[in-house]
C-alpha cells in the first residue's frame, strides 16, 4: 500500500509494502499517480519506505517478471519513468529520505528527488546490470548530473554499492543523519523546506532568465508574508529605551 500524509504544507508518501521490501509493483504505479495528483499545492514533498530496511529495493521481480516483450517492457519503462519524472517536476522542494537500502529501481526513485536524505546505515546501488538490464526510469541520466559521466558510467555499470558516508562524499546523497535520529531529522528538514520562497528557489535553479529570477523575488518582496516576517525580525532586533528619568 502506499500513504499520503499532508500536514501543515508538507506532503510525506510512504511505500510500505513489507513483504517485497517497497518494492514497486504496477499497482504501486497506479497509487503513485493519484498521490502525487493528491499532493499538488503542498510547499514540501517527502517521499520514503516503510520501515528501516529498504527505501525502494527496485521493481517487485516477481509481478514483473510476467512482462516478456518488448512492447510490455517498454509500457512499464515508460509508466514508471513518467512518475519519476513527474518527482523530478513537482513544483516545490522533493526530499528522498532514505530510510533503508535503495537498490536498482530505489536507487533511481532515489535521484528523482531534489534532495536525497539518508540514514548512516544504509547503502545504494544502481544494481540492475546483476539482472543483466539497465536503468530504465532515468536514473542513469540523473545519477550522471549528480556525480558525473565516468562515475556514473562506473557505479551503473559495474552495479557498485555504495555506504551513505561514500554516497555523502561523490554527491549522491546531500546529508546523512544517525540512525537514531534520522526521523527526526529528515522531518526538520523537510518541514524547513516547506514555504514558497524554496518553491522559487528551485524554480530558478532549474533554469529561468535573469529577468524571472528577478520577477521572482519582486513577488516575494511584495508579499503580506515578507513583510509580516520583516516586521518580526525589525521587533526582535529593536533595543529596549530606557524609561523617562531613569538612569544609564
Amino acid at each position: 500500500m502506499l500513504d499520503l500524509e499532508l500536514d501543515n504544507g508538507l506532503a510525506v508518501l510512504t511505500i510500505d509494502r513489507p513483504h517485497a521490501r517497497n518494492a514497486i509493483a504496477l499497482d504501486t504505479m497506479d497509487q503513485l499517480e493519484k498521490a502525487l495528483d493528491a499532493a499538488a499545492g503542498a510547499q514540501a514533498l517527502v517521499i520514503r519506505g516503510a520501515g528501516d530496511k529498504a527505501f525502494v529495493s527496485g521493481g517487485d521481480l516477481k509481478e514483473l517478471s510476467a512482462l516478456r516483450t518488448i512492447a510490455e517492457a517498454t509500457a512499464m519503462a515508460k509508466r514508471m519513468r513518467s512518475i519519476c519524472d513527474q518527482l523530478a517536476s513537482f513544483p516545490a522542494p522533493v526530499i528522498a529520505a532514505l530510510n533503508g537500502h535503495a537498490f536498482g529501481g530505489g536507487a533511481e526513485v532515489a535521484v528523482a528527488a531534489d534532495i536525497r536524505v539518508a540514514a548512516s546505515d544504509i547503502k545504494i546501488a544502481f544494481n540492475q546490470v546483476t539482472l543483466e538490464i539497465m536503468p530504465a526510469w532515468g536514473g542513469a541520466e540523473r545519477l550522471a548530473a549528480l556525480v558525473g559521466k565516468s562515475r556514473a558510467l562506473l557505479l551503473a555499470g559495474s552495479g557498485q554499492t555504495v555506504d551513505a558516508a561514500e554516497a555523502e562524499r561523490i554527491g549522491l546523497v546531500d546529508a546523512v543523519l544517525p540512525r537514531a535520529s534520522f526521523e527526526q531529522g529528515w522531518r526538520s528538514i523537510a518541514a524547513a523546506l516547506a514555504n514558497q520562497p524554496a518553491t522559487e528557489i528551485k524554480r530558478v535553479i532549474s533554469g529561468v532568465s535573469p529577468d524571472e529570477a528577478i520577477a521572482s523575488f519582486a513577488r516575494l518582496w511584495v508579499a503580506d508574508a515578507h513583510w509580516q516576517a520583516a516586521e518580526r525580525v525589525v521587533n526582535r532586533n529593536a533595543k529596549p529605551r530606557p524609561a523617562a528619568g531613569g538612569t544609564t
